[in-house]
């Protein structure tokens, strides 16, 4: 879409290293900094991708705890004063940017970007960013080397969503740090990025020989999570630039060799399109490269497919036998995993105090993209990709009835009731799922998989409510629950927000209590979607009973 005239209406987000001083953050031994390697060569991306994925491996829950961890092998070199925080945005920025540290590599990051048009958060604007400034890490004289953690610790005060949400091919300014991924075996790895352009990032950790993309994120509270890539990272139009980004090789240019070897000056410089051999825009424009991102068509040895199953295709490099029963166990896993992790981000905010203050008379202007505490605490956000999630499992086993019922070879499956098999497999892996939480009271509380899923639309995102209804909790399980009448009605009147799936960050949603009662626009949806997996089984079973059976005679008394 062409740009549209006028200045943008935030300012721009404005780097706190616009001009790197070695001299004003002394670098201790173990946080000095010292390149003394003037580009990224091939193994030194090989080796970005083995230290992400063994992080990614790992079981720790914090960015701290990740790079202090027996899984990064750079941790002993570390100095005492070392730690570490990241949000979404941040992970790939500090993981990249520690690895090039540890690596004596250069490094360099867009530190300044600006909306094209009109926006009122560069995070979502609509016609996307382009970069105006970059910051590069360099040593301005020999023994002035840079101090990592003041590097680290900045990076993550500048950098936010907007520096990924870009055109294919920005029309002004300067190269942003990343580029889009052809979809292909190799191209995407451990180590590239993906962007939802609802305001999350996450980084590949590992692809498996089916195509299955594994990914490790991290939130405001500095928790990490684990997920499979699909349908909870959304497409869109290619100026906001969802999908895969792999970095920009970078090169220091200028530079002059110290006593000790390492590089002193200099500036460094990033690889253009041109350059990038996995450049590619098929993600926006689709493999038959439509001029639209909504009419692109993606298709794989002759088929067309639906762009998540391409994307698995692709990635895999070859067609895919889909066993039912295996991606049923590995679906729920990963919605069992994603509940444990809910559950850490309501024990944060618990922690914090936040469900003892007061509810206050307003939500935020966003709740979905915004600041402060709410952004910190609330997970309206992460609620929606669980419930997405959900969606997904139903819709994918579906497909899966479909496909065997009209005789796909895409099915390995030699059993003669697939469905009653499916259900079977999804019965025995909710069994084997159950979210522990901690009420108000200090007891402790559990819940099966089966009775989280039907509380799916219950579960509170505020954070100013007591953990029972962050739970979506009823009956005497609530009698638990200090909340007043004030949070009582609140929570009553977010239902409909809870009911939605789709993340609106665009809309003015600085509701009242009055206006939530009142079902004002924007404040949601009367009827939550249907994410009941066992209720679809069990028609199919019945329907093929049904049509198995001969027909049946009224008996006559």
């Amino acid at each position: 879409m062409a740009p549209v005239d006028g200045p943008a209406t935030m300012a721009p987000v404005v780097s706190g290293l616009d001009a790197m001083n070695a001299d004003a953050v002394p670098a201790p031994a173990g946080l000095q900094w010292r390149i003394t390697k003037p580009e990224w060569s091939a193994s030194d991306e090989r080796a970005y991708g083995e230290f992400v994925r063994a992080l990614g491996l790992s079981d720790c829950r914090t960015v701290d705890a990740c790079l202090k961890s027996s899984a990064n092998i750079y941790r002993a070199s570390d100095g005492l004063e070392a730690s570490f925080f990241a949000d979404c945005a941040d992970l790939p920025y500090v993981l990249r940017a520690y690895f090039a540290w540890k690596n004596g590599l250069p490094f360099s990051f867009v530190s300044g970007v600006a909306a094209v048009g009109n926006s009122n958060d560069l995070r979502y604007s609509r016609y996307g960013n382009y970069a105006f400034q970059r910051t590069d890490v360099v040593t301005p004289s020999e023994g002035h080397w840079p101090n990592a953690q003041y590097v680290l610790v900045n990076i993550s005060n500048v950098i936010s969503s907007a520096m990924y949400r870009f055109a294919p091919k920005s029309a002004e300014g300067e190269l942003f740090d990343f580029y889009p991924v052809k979809i292909a075996p190799g191209s995407i790895r451990p180590g590239t990025n993906i962007y939802d352009p609802n305001g999350h990032v996450a980084v590949v950790y590992d692809v498996d020989n089916e195509g299955r993309i594994r990914f490790i994120d991290s939130h405001p509270d500095n928790t990490v999570t684990r997920g499979n890539y699909g349908r909870r990272f959304v497409r869109a139009s290619a100026p906001m630039g969802a999908g895969f980004k792999n970095w920009r090789p970078l090169t220091l240019a200028g530079a002059t060799q110290g006593r000790d070897g390492s590089y002193i000056g200099g500036h460094v410089v990033a690889a253009s399109d041109d350059k990038l051999s996995d450049w590619s825009d098929e993600q926006f424009f689709g493999t038959t490269h439509s001029d639209s991102w909504q009419s692109g068509l993606f298709i794989y040895n002759g088929e067309v497919l639906d762009y998540y199953d391409y994307v698995r295709r692709a990635v895999a490099g070859h067609d895919i036998v889909y066993d039912p029963l295996a991606e049923t166990r590995s679906m729920v896993r990963g919605l069992c995993d994603d509940l444990h992790y809910r559950g850490m981000a309501v024990d944060v905010a618990v922690k914090a105090g936040l469900n003892t203050q007061q509810q206050p008379s307003r939500l935020p202007e966003n709740i979905y993209g915004t600041s402060g505490d709410w952004e910190t605490y609330s997970t309206p956000s992460r609620d929606a990709r669980l419930k997405v999630s959900f969606q997904e499992l139903k819709d994918q086993i579906a497909k899966f009835l479909a496909m065997q019922k009209a005789g796909s070879k895409s099915i390995a499956y030699a059993g003669a009731n697939l469905a009653g098999d499916i259900a079977a497999t999804y019965r025995e892996e909710a069994g084997a799922c159950t979210v522990a939480w901690t009420a108000s009271d200090g007891s402790q509380r559990q819940m099966s998989f089966e009775e989280a899923r039907k509380r799916l639309f219950d579960f509170s995102f505020d954070p100013y409510q007591c953990p029972e209804r962050r739970w979506g909790a009823e009956g005497q399980e609530l009698a638990t629950c200090p909340d007043n009448d004030v949070k009582r009605s609140w929570y009553a009147a977010e239902q409909r927000l809870r009911n939605q799936t789709e993340r609106t960050y665009d809309a003015k949603m600085g509701f009242s209590l009055e206006e939530l009662d009142a079902h004002v626009a924007g404040s949601g949806q009367d009827v939550p979607p249907d994410i009941d997996v066992l209720a679809l089984l069990e028609r199919a079973v019945g329907e093929k009973s049904a049509s198995a059976s001969p027909p049946t005679q009224t008996l006559k008394r």
